[in-house]
C-alpha cells in the first residue's frame, strides 16, 4: 500500500473580508505565539538527553511540524487570495457573498452565504462556492427554483430571498 494521494483541485481564490481577516489572525497566531512556544518545549525536551526513546521530544517536533505545515499553508494561501469586498451591481441575483433564503419542496427552510473554500462551515449556513448547492445557486433570482443533485439524490429548493446582508434573526434555519 503507498501513501500516495491524488492531487486534490484547488480551492477559488475568492475571499470575504471577514475570511482573510480569520486567515490572518490564525497565521499571526502560529507564527507569533505558538510557534515560539513548542519550539521552547522542544529545546527544553532535547536537553534531556537521549532523543530515540524521549516521549516529549518526539511528540514536540511532530507538533512542530504540524504547526510549520499550516503555517506554509497558510502564507502561500493569503498570496493568492482575492478579497471580495463590493457588491454587485446586481443585487437580486446570487453571486458570491450572498444570503440565500431557500425553501424545500418539503417546506423545509434553509439559509445560505456563498463564500471561499476556507471559509466554509456547515454550522454558521456559509457554504463553499465550489459546494454543488452554491454552484445551482449562481445567478438565480428570487423565486427561481434550483435542482441540487445530492448523495440522496436530487432535491429542488425555491430561492425565497437574497441580500448581501445578513439577514435578521427572526428567521431560523432548518439546517
Amino acid at each position: 500500500m503507498s501513501r500516495y494521494r491524488q492531487p486534490q483541485n484547488p480551492g477559488s481564490k475568492y475571499i470575504t473580508p471577514e475570511g482573510k481577516k480569520r486567515l490572518t489572525d490564525e497565521f499571526s497566531y502560529l507564527w507569533k505565539e505558538k510557534r515560539p512556544e513548542v519550539t521552547a518545549a522542544l529545546a527544553a525536551a532535547a536537553a534531556e538527553g537521549d532523543r530515540s526513546e524521549n516521549a516529549e521530544y518526539i511528540y514536540r517536533k511532530k507538533q512542530l511540524r504540524e504547526i510549520d505545515s499550516r503555517i506554509h499553508f497558510l502564507k502561500g494561501r493569503l498570496e493568492n487570495v482575492v478579497v471580495v469586498d463590493t457588491v454587485p451591481s446586481d443585487q437580486s441575483r446570487v453571486f458570491f457573498g450572498a444570503w440565500v433564503r431557500l425553501e424545500g419542496e418539503d417546506g423545509s427552510r434553509f439559509e445560505y452565504r456563498i463564500v471561499g473554500p476556507d471559509e466554509s462551515d456547515s454550522d454558521k449556513g456559509f457554504i463553499s462556492m465550489d459546494a454543488p448547492m452554491a454552484r445551482a445557486l449562481m445567478k438565480k433570482t428570487e423565486g427561481d427554483e434550483v435542482a441540487v443533485k445530492r448523495p440522496k439524490g436530487e432535491a429542488v429548493f425555491t430561492i425565497t430571498k437574497v441580500s448581501y446582508r445578513p439577514f435578521t434573526p427572526e428567521f431560523q434555519s432548518e439546517r
